[in-house]
């Protein structure tokens, strides 16, 4: 049965299915758009695991591939059926989930169940299967001369040596072409059973509504029991595999990243926002944009107003990301440097800490004026053991000593990595 939670001013309605689909409902009253997404515990860095005792090594960008399959109806246009309802579709993966959804200010229950449909029927054949690898290894070659997908990347493949997360997203284009239509069923199977998955809503609908047409839609279909999933993923040093990494691309202007190594993941959900929260809030108050540090970095030209930073976090793995556009990278990275290494000897600023806490309760309070990014939120979190509903409390409870602890442990000169794409010419 569905029950509210009452947390941060959202009525939050959560059930979970006979066949383990989790939902979660969150209505908005007088708001006019709905946004739903469903998704699946299921991304890029799942390549290698067990299902029921039987070991699988799976080729890479399977996960993708599947996305861009997942739209393709030997009967009818999933896009044109989105569109006749007024709605608009579209997906993504990303290291650790696969994710479809649709905005729409009308026929909900219509949009709905054409999500369900679409995303719990797979069409392949062996043809189809051909013709994608084509399309996405074109994508994986466009995606090796852009600078700005090239420098992240290659970032975390000097900073990871063994973890899947060194690995682009769509694969490689030798990889694509490993995979076969088996492989795509048997993992189709496997991560898009109801019980690795979750339906989430935000928006202008009736809760006990929607309620009915989600059990409705389930009822007619018929899933067999859920296999226990067991990723497996290699043993991960500690420190970096290759502290700095140069590309040479045709560029006007470079790029250069600069990124710290989490020494691990973090298993528990509530710790795991507790580390997130936490060191966001350095990142910003070291780096943001109202930091003095990003004023003198643009006043003597060695970034642009592009320049930001972003931290991630999961049970597996994380990071910490600053940097962008620089017309001298080598003069930013030693800037950089030794700015982490003055600030971790003398301590964070506590009235800047202090702002950049308050400055991210209220980001927070303001984004649940956004329905897709409730929805976006719920599902990472949840995803991850962590309730994202949870964040004021923890924002809360950060303190000056947390942050001069955490400081001193994620920015150690020996975790930086450097990407950087130059000019080749």
């Amino acid at each position: 049965m569905s029950h509210a939670i009452p947390a941060t001013a959202l009525d939050v309605r959560e059930m979970t299915l006979d066949n383990g689909l989790r939902v979660i409902l969150i209505p908005r009253p007088g708001f006019k758009q709905t946004f739903a997404m469903f998704a699946t515990k299921y991304g890029s860095i799942d390549n290698e695991f067990l299902v029921d005792g039987k070991k699988r090594r799976v080729p890479d960008g399977i996960a993708h591939f599947l996305e861009h399959k997942m739209f393709e109806d030997e009967q009818a246009d999933v896009f044109a059926q989105f569109a006749k309802h007024g709605a608009s579709v579209n997906a993504f993966t990303t290291f650790d989930q696969t994710a479809y959804y649709f905005s729409s200010t009308s026929d909900v229950k219509e949009n709905l169940d054409i999500l369900l449909d679409f995303v719990q029927h797979i069409y392949l054949t062996d043809e189809n299967v051909e013709k994608e690898k084509g399309i996405i290894a074109q994508e994986i070659r466009m995606g090796e001369d852009n600078p700005d997908q090239r420098v992240f990347r290659e970032l975390l493949s000097a900073m990871y040596s063994a973890h899947p997360v060194r690995i682009d997203i769509a694969g490689s284009v030798e990889s694509i072409y490993q995979i076969t239509r088996q492989d795509l069923l048997d993992c189709y199977h496997t991560f898009y059973h109801p019980s690795n998955m979750m339906l989430v809503m935000a928006g202008g609908f009736d809760a006990a509504g929607a309620a009915g047409w989600i059990q409705a839609n389930q009822a007619k279909k018929s899933f067999g029991p859920g296999g226990s999933i067991d990723r497996k993923y290699p043993a991960e040093p500690e420190s970096p595999g290759t502290p700095r990494h140069r590309t040479q691309l045709s560029v006007a202007m470079p790029r250069c990243l600069i990124g710290w190594k989490d020494r691990s993941g973090e298993q528990d959900g509530r710790k795991l926002l507790h580390q997130e929260m936490l060191t966001g809030i350095i990142m910003d108050t070291l780096f943001g944009k109202t930091s003095a540090f990003y004023a003198e970095l643009l006043e003597n030209g060695l970034i642009d107003k592009g320049f930001s930073w972003e931290y991630e976090l999961t049970e597996w793995y994380g990071y910490s990301v600053i940097g962008g556009n620089s017309p001298k990278p080598d003069e930013l990275v030693d800037r950089v440097s030794e700015y982490t290494d003055r600030i971790r000897r003398g301590g964070v600023d506590e009235a800047a800490f202090e702002r950049a806490r308050k400055k991210a309760i209220g980001r927070f309070i303001t984004s649940l004026d956004h329905v897709s990014h409730i929805v976006r939120s719920c599902i990472a979190y949840r995803f991850r053991g962590a309730d994202f509903l949870d964040t004021v409390a923890v924002l809360d409870s950060l303190r000056i000593d947390d942050a001069n602890a955490r400081l001193l442990e994620h920015f150690d000169p020996a975790q930086m990595v450097v990407s950087q794409v130059v000019d080749k010419a």
